[in-house]
């Protein structure tokens, strides 16, 4: 095996491991070479021009840098990808979303989105859209309560210009119509929500006339609940499909359960299939118990 080149190593150390062929041209290596590091094992293909130097896998943060540098100089993560790298989104999403000034093809695993002019930062030492432009991205295809959710969660860390949005939502651009709605319905309770089935709940509160709860997910009793109202001593909790399908997580709600009622509480449930099929019904329900609390307590 030749020598490998310490530069090749050097410029793999600042990409989290990875090179491109256009470094590798300008470093004066041949297309035999990288051919032969190739066959090796010393260079794994990760995407067409794009190599990582010694090793065959990374972790995320080696996925989304060789997204950027198949994408090209000036690229930068953006969309629904730039959200979870700012911590706005639990799941990083598929495909990649990346967006350069640069003509480039998406591929399988990244979209590649074409745009002259965008304001470029640096988070966690990769660049990114500003959080603005990025959230006026994913409302373009997202449904309004991811939106609504993501802005939530935006407000909660302080990593979000309002009047910056404001004025991006403003200039007619695909995303804009749902972002404005967002904004004016912006909660920003729906940051502590945890779950797909809590977020739903809020705005169920909200299209059927449900006072909004006064806390979510927080210690009653020393019991962390979904939803209470706490002068009329009301918890709601909602069960997810996964969540609480053992039995012995059922004695642990019941047990809870009876807690909640020893401080003063009483305790609603819902499941996915009355939050999801029968939003009346649970709207209803929530309605008459905080209405008559005397009368449950």
């Amino acid at each position: 095996m030749p020598n490998r080149s310490a530069k090749v190593a050097r410029i793999a150390s600042r990409q989290w491991g990875l090179i491109t062929w256009a470094q590798l041209a300008g470093l004066g290596t041949a297309r035999s070479t990288v051919a032969e590091w190739s066959r090796e094992g010393y260079l794994h293909r990760i995407h067409p021009r794009v190599y990582a130097v010694g090793h065959a896998a990374g972790g995320r943060e080696t996925e989304l840098a060789a997204a950027l540098l198949y994408a090209g100089p000036g690229a930068m993560l953006s969309h629904a990808t730039a959200l979870w790298w700012h911590g706005l989104l639990d799941k990083l999403p598929r495909p990649l979303q990346v967006t350069t000034p640069r003509r480039c093809q998406s591929l399988s695993g990244v979209r590649v989105y074409g745009r002259r002019t965008h304001e470029r930062i640096l988070h966690k030492g990769l660049p990114t859209t500003t959080v603005e432009q990025a959230v006026l991205d994913f409302a373009a295809t997202a449904p309004l309560e991811r939106v609504r959710h993501v802005l939530a969660n935006a407000d909660y860390h302080q990593v979000l210009d309002v009047a910056a949005l404001q004025v991006i939502a403003g200039n007619g651009r695909a995303g804009s119509p749902k972002l404005k709605m967002a904004l004016k319905r912006h909660e920003p309770k729906l940051a502590r929500t945890r779950s797909p089935l809590e977020r739903l709940f809020l705005p169920l509160c909200e299209k059927y006339g449900v006072p909004l709860p006064d806390d979510v997910n927080v210690l009653v009793a020393g019991i962390l609940v979904d939803a209470v109202w706490w002068r009329q001593k009301l918890v709601v909790e909602l069960d997810g499909r996964n969540n609480h399908s053992s039995w012995a997580q059922i004695q642990r709600d019941r047990s809870n359960e009876m807690r909640l009622r020893a401080a003063g509480f009483d305790t609603l449930r819902y499941g996915t299939a009355q939050v999801q099929e029968q939003p009346e019904l649970v709207a209803g329900d929530v309605i008459r118990r905080l209405s008559s609390p005397a009368e449950s307590a």
